[in-house]
């Protein structure tokens, strides 16, 4: 009997003691918990809001750059003093506009009542330049093109000018290029169906004429801007006066 007990509190005290290995396994150290709990990412905090990105003002348009358009300039042996452009309303300077003509690119388009002259540029843009009109600026509208355009041309004064101004008998047979030619430094000559207008676009030696009607001559610009305009444009180019 004392045998039979003694074996069954052998088995039993290992039992218990089984049991107590299993659940010693089963738990984790309390150095380990606390170098888990360490381990853990901290919780999440919310992202800043970012400040509102705002739309950057369109840059303003760059300034005409009067000064080197209206400078003095060496010209086919010819010297060509400066515009005093600071002394003419702006709105006769050359610069680049919204095109108000609806005509195609490539088309010049005087307007005789802004005196202003239109270089239609892609885009739905337009070079203007300011004009002054003579007598025979204004005698003539319609749609006709540049048959042709010189540099320094001869000016020649119609014989019913020298009737009015016998002064002029002297320029019959033309008179030669320079910077007191009425026709200036470049002239457009005008043709319709073929047949000389007489309509002109020139440069003019008087820039105080510019923006203003004069007795005679047809479409003055300064001498910098027919040149300029010479320079754009190609023969047999379609011309609109309004």
């Amino acid at each position: 009997m004392s045998f039979l007990v003694s074996r069954r509190s052998l088995l039993t005290g290992l039992s218990l003691a089984g049991v107590s290995v299993i659940s010693a396994c089963a738990q984790m150290p309390r150095q380990s918990i606390g170098l888990a709990a360490s381990l853990a990412p901290p919780p999440l905090e919310p992202a800043p809001e970012k400040a509102p990105v705002e739309d950057a003002a369109p840059a303003a348009p760059a300034s005409p750059d009067y000064a080197s358009m209206y400078s003095a300039v060496e010209d086919g042996g010819h010297a060509l003093p400066a515009i005093p452009f600071s002394k003419v309303d702006e709105r006769f300077l050359r610069q680049i506009v919204d095109d108000p003509t609806g005509e195609k690119p490539g088309t010049i388009v005087v307007n005789t009542t802004d005196k202003h002259l239109y270089w239609v540029l892609e885009g739905g843009k337009a070079m203007r330049y300011g004009v002054g009109l003579g007598r025979q600026g204004y005698s003539w509208k319609g749609r006709a093109i540049v048959q042709w355009k010189r540099k320094w041309p001869t000016w020649t004064p119609p014989s019913a000018m020298i009737r009015r101004d016998p002064k002029l008998e002297k320029w019959r047979q033309g008179m030669q290029p320079g910077i007191s030619n009425p026709l200036g430094s470049r002239a457009l000559y005008i043709f319709k169906d073929g047949v000389d207008t007489l309509y002109r676009i020139h440069g003019s030696p008087d820039w105080k004429s510019i923006g203003k009607s004069a007795s005679s001559g047809c479409v003055r610009m300064f001498n910098q801007d027919v040149m300029d305009l010479y320079n754009r444009v190609p023969g047999k180019t379609p011309l609109l006066v309004i």
